[in-house]
């Protein structure tokens, strides 16, 4: 597999993957803060936040897997607070929400969803396209033949009623599509991964050992 074909199946991965991922991300946290913000009075909604941002910290790790592939580059899992030793029930429960990146990752999981809906489309749309242009010639025969679908770009190219232009046409769409895939999809994946590599993430640069936990970094 060639290069170009490797960033594309990255990018065509990412994006078509990381719609769900994005849906299941965007559902935890809606209904999560949602159900938390509304039951904060009675104390019951606070355990439900602190759980909703540790399964939004296990989504964003999923995320940050995926982003090496995609960057060309490691990321680095930001810093999350741990317990104190010795802390008690309460302390351990509402843990998840004592680190700053706790919040990013819930407010990631709102604001990323959009971008992965608009990456998804822009991919999908443009596979669809080079695929159903490039094997029109098998099938395009038989469709020219159906009443009214000459109608649109074939027409006002004056090819209204010719099955072999009607075909012809829709061929070369679909192989400016192709021509256009690897550009399209690699722009498509940069759109969704560059809002979690800017909340997600924080430069891969090595730090002191003493002073500082090892950063946990995303392989390929």
């Amino acid at each position: 597999m060639t290069t170009l074909q490797r960033r594309l199946a990255t990018d065509t991965r990412y994006t078509l993957l990381g719609l769900p991922l994005s849906l299941a991300s965007f559902g935890v946290t809606v209904v999560g803060v949602s159900a938390g913000l509304g039951g904060a009075v009675a104390f019951v909604g606070l355990p439900v936040l602190a759980a909703t941002a540790a399964a939004s910290r296990h989504l964003a790790d999923l995320e940050r897997v995926a982003l090496p592939g995609v960057l060309g580059h490691p990321v680095a899992r930001p810093p999350y607070t741990s317990a104190p030793e010795g802390a008690g029930w309460l302390r351990r429960t509402m843990n998840p929400l004592a680190s700053g990146q706790a919040w990013m990752d819930l407010l990631h999981g709102i604001i990323a969803f959009p971008f992965a809906l608009a990456s998804f489309v822009l991919t999908a749309t443009w596979w669809l396209g080079a695929v159903a242009g490039l094997t029109f010639p098998v099938y395009g025969w038989a469709v020219a033949r159906i009443p009214g679908v000459g109608d649109g770009l074939p027409e006002w190219l004056a090819f209204y009623g010719d099955p072999t232009g009607f075909v012809i046409v829709n061929t070369v769409a679909g192989a400016l599509f192709a021509l256009t895939l690897v550009p399209v999809a690699r722009m498509a994946a940069l759109l969704k991964a560059g809002i979690a590599q800017t909340m997600l993430t924080r430069a891969a640069y090595p730090r002191p050992a003493a002073t500082h936990e090892e950063a946990w970094i995303a392989g390929r």
